[in-house]
Formats: C-alpha cells, sequence, structure tokens
C-alpha cells in the first residue's frame, strides 16, 4: 500500500510517499481502508517534534511511528476473529493518536478504541474531521468545569480547536465571546457566538466583560493578557505551553492562591467522546470546519498551510479519492 512516511524529525519535507506493507489486524482489531484522514496540529506537532517533551512518546532520537494521520473516516475491510461490533464493509470514523496511520491507504484500530459508524448524515471526507479539533476542545472545556449561564471567552475562534469549542459552549448554554480575524467574524457569528471580536480592529483585552473561563485555543495570548478579564475565580486554558513553558507551571502555582488559576489538561479520546460527537453531529449541533483538501503527493503543501496559522477550521487529506 502507499502511505506517508518520516523517518526522521523535521519540516515538512521529512515527509515521502512510500510503498509499505499492509496492517494486518489483531484478533481484536479491524482493518480499515482509509478514504480520508486530515493534517492537523497534532500531526505537525509528533512530526517536528518542536516541543522536546513529545520526543517521550514519539521516539527519543527518531520516529518509532512513521505513518502519522490521528484522524480517518474509511470502510471496514477486514475484521478480527473476536471482533463483534464491527463487520466488513461498515463505513467508520475515528481518532487514533497511539498507533496513527490515517496518512496510509489502510490502517489498524481496536474494535473498543476511539471508532465509531459514521454519523448518517456526512461521507468520509466531511467525517474525517468530526473528532481532533473537538477532543482538545471538549478536554479543555470539561477541565474548566464550564457550566450553562457561565461568560467563557474563545481565543482563536476559527481553527480545528476554537470553532469545535465555540459550538460546543453553545451547545451546554454559555455566552461565549469569540477572538478572530477580520475576514471569519461573520462565519464566528454562524457558529452560534454571542459576541465577537475582530482582533485586527480591536484590542481583545479592552472588553469590560468579565470571564469564568478564557480558552485560548491557538496558543497567542498570555495568563498575564487575560487575568484582569476574569471572574474572582476564573479559569484560563491554553492549548500551548506559553513562553518558557509557563503555563505548565502556573498551572501548578496558581490553584494555591484560591483565585483565578491556569489549568492544563491532558487531552484524551475514547469511543464514548466519539459516539458523543457522532450524536452531536447527526442532531445538527456540531459541524466541523472544513478549509480545504489536499490529496497524498500534496502532503508537503499541506504541512505548510496548516504550520501557516492561517487555516480556517479543519485540512482534508483525501487517502482513497
Amino acid at each position: 500500500m502507499k502511505a506517508i512516511v518520516h523517518t526522521k524529525y523535521g519540516p515538512p519535507e521529512v515527509v515521502s510517499i512510500r510503498a509499505v506493507a499492509k496492517p494486518t489486524p489483531k484478533d481484536n482489531e479491524v482493518l480499515v481502508k482509509v478514504f480520508a484522514s486530515t493534517v492537523n496540529r497534532t500531526d505537525a506537532g509528533f512530526r517536528s517534534a518542536v516541543y522536546f517533551i513529545s520526543r517521550f512518546w514519539s521516539g527519543l532520537f527518531r520516529p518509532k511511528i512513521t505513518i502519522l494521520g490521528s484522524e480517518f473516516a474509511g470502510r471496514i475491510e477486514e475484521v478480527g476473529k473476536l471482533v463483534t461490533s464491527f463487520k466488513k464493509g461498515d463505513n467508520v470514523f475515528g481518532y487514533n493518536d497511539k498507533t496513527f496511520g490515517g496518512h496510509g491507504e489502510y490502517l489498524t484500530i481496536g474494535e473498543n478504541e476511539a471508532v465509531d459508524f459514521l454519523p448518517a448524515n456526512t461521507d468520509f471526507y466531511e467525517a474525517a474531521p468530526i473528532t481532533e479539533g473537538a477532543h482538545y476542545a471538549l478536554n479543555n472545556i470539561r477541565a474548566a468545569k464550564t457550566e450553562r449561564g457561565q461568560n467563557v471567552m474563545v481565543y482563536g475562534a476559527t481553527g480545528a480547536i476554537g470553532s469545535a469549542a465555540v459550538q460546543l459552549l453553545k451547545h451546554i448554554g454559555t455566552k461565549v465571546t469569540a477572538v478572530c480575524n477580520s475576514k471569519n467574524v461573520e462565519l464566528v457569528k454562524s457558529l452560534g457566538a454571542d459576541v465577537v471580536i475582530d482582533y485586527q480592529t480591536s484590542d481583545f483585552t479592552k472588553t469590560k466583560t468579565k470571564f469564568d473561563f478564557i480558552f485560548d485555543a491557538v496558543g497567542k495570548s498570555s495568563f498575564g493578557q487575560c487575568r484582569p478579564l476574569l471572574n474572582k475565580k476564573g479559569i484560563y486554558i491554553s492549548t500551548e505551553l506559553g513562553k518558557n513553558s509557563a503555563n505548565l507551571f502556573l498551572a501548578l502555582i496558581t490553584p494555591l492562591g484560591g483565585g483565578k488559576k491556569v489549568k492544563f489538561a491532558i487531552p484524551s479520546i475514547n469511543k464514548k467522546e466519539v459516539v458523543y460527537l457522532k450524536e452531536l453531529v447527526e442532531q445538527g449541533v456540531y459541524k466541523p470546519l472544513i478549509d480545504r483538501q489536499y490529496t497524498m503527493d500534496q502532503i508537503v503543501e499541506a504541512y505548510h498551510y496548516v504550520e501557516s496559522g492561517q487555516k480556517t477550521g479543519n485540512v482534508i487529506l483525501r487517502i482513497h479519492l
């Protein structure tokens, strides 16, 4: 089979398309013919290993997992002899940041892992981006113990994580103030944001609203900037470590004061969360934004675009056209 492979860490140019062995499912696994994947921050982070800490999972000196692609949507081609919940021909989608594989023509995943049937109202290319941004958003919303009626700010509301966060926060009944660029103001309003601040024409720190939770979905703000905007026991969470990994340190010390604090959630996903997101998609509550699509031979271009910080929502990678 064909797959996008990287055998060393570095920029997008370290990846190439190669012929590799087609995986064989274990007794409790399914073999999925991948129709679509995404190119996202998770994949880019594991490929570049810019954050050295990621190497403790991916390999200290060289990548242990050479085929990335955390999100996937496809059709089951084969099932292990112990599999009971899926059969050959089932259309499925899911997320795999343990062994990845979405950037290849086939992957294997355990039937009890983060995989479920395709939502009834989607095709492969619409289903592939359901999980990555949404599960990061969901983990952080839950870490902040967000409740109905609270005021929440989402900084970076047009990325995969931020756009999912706006929709998920509205679903639970919060009042959302979203921060984005000029061209996407109307788009973010369409996601349900109550207030939209255009950071290109306004300083978001000048808003008079006080927030129970500020969620920086792109890692471009700081606790220092946002602290004056928080309520007395408000919570700040960023998807990035911050300058000099400050957010990790702040997450340890700020809770000691009993007031405004930083949290740093370790993201995780399981089948239950995939099923939950599927249900929200089927109900029309959540729809991942799709920016553009690339084919496998355009992977370097796709990575460069994702890492430019200019994408709106998700970037699709078409595997089987």
